[in-house]
């Protein structure tokens, strides 16, 4: 996302159906200005969305958002919530920006997507021409490693059909046994299933595409919740005093609830 201020008219139209009191084309009005050209048509319509029902004046020129000054702190703020709730967002890179191209015709429409989502990860400023990628120059080396990363297959594929690929209804069978977890922590039907996940969930291998670094933390979280369950084989047995349980209990609860929020979002 870019942003800008000032008072430059615009010819726009604020969204059909909102009752918004705003004129973006009075040059009276001061407005900030919003480059979200980097973003994806469903991106701009969750964000739409959200600043009507905050009833925040808007309008769109574009692919550019346009909000008047008085609203821009309250705006940023929106753009805070949809980043922790569906973000992380790709940075658009500017065309007169130093920068570095790589053609990828040959790779598969699949490669190529992971290679997206790790640039929207990594927050490396970007832009696609066709088949060719073109970042920030700075980024070089860093995209470099990623092509690399692909091409190895450290970050694999998105292949729905792959037989790497995670289980289907992974995301929502997590969600489901650490919400569990996190009010009951000896639940044993969903100790068994994470520890059955555990067996099959690789950091490598993320659902179609998800983003491969919080599919790494959902495994990474899976796999610290069936070491502590593993690491007390009597975990049924109460001492004298129950510290035992007690300990274990706080534990498992404490890393359901941080794994429960964390895939949240995508159920």
């Amino acid at each position: 996302m870019n942003k800008q201020g000032g008072a430059e008219k615009h010819e726009t139209q604020a969204g059909a159906g909102l009752d918004i009191d705003f004129d973006p084309s009075d040059p009276a009005t001061v407005k900030v200005h919003y480059d979200l050209s980097a973003w994806t048509f469903d991106q701009r319509a969750e964000l739409s969305e959200a600043l009507a029902d905050a009833d925040l004046p808007h309008a769109w020129d574009g692919e550019e958002l346009l909000v008047p000054e008085s609203v821009e702190d309250a705006t940023d703020a929106m753009f805070d919530k949809l980043e922790a709730e569906i973000g992380p967002f790709p940075i658009g890179l500017d065309d007169d920006a130093e920068s570095t191209e790589f053609n990828l015709d040959e790779w598969t429409d699949a490669d190529r997507k992971v290679l997206t989502e790790s640039l929207v990860e990594s927050e490396i400023p970007h832009r696609w021409t066709g088949a060719t990628v073109i970042v920030a120059q700075d980024a070089e080396d860093a995209v470099d490693d990623l092509l690399d990363a692909i091409e190895s297959g450290e970050l694999m594929s998105a292949d729905p059909s792959s037989e790497a690929s995670a289980p289907d209804g992974v995301l929502s069978d997590v969600f489901l046994a650490a919400n569990k977890l996190a009010k009951d922590p000896f639940d044993a039907k969903s100790r068994t299933l994470l520890i059955d996940l555990n067996e099959q969930i690789d950091p490598k291998h993320p659902p179609y595409a998800f983003a491969p670094r919080t599919w790494s933390q959902v495994v990474d979280g899976v796999g610290k919740i069936v070491d502590r369950i593993m690491a007390d084989a009597s975990g049924d047995r109460v001492d004298d005093d129950g510290s035992d349980r007690l300990d274990e209990s706080s534990d498992v609860i404490g890393l359901a609830q941080s794994l429960r929020e964390l895939v949240r979002p995508f159920v």
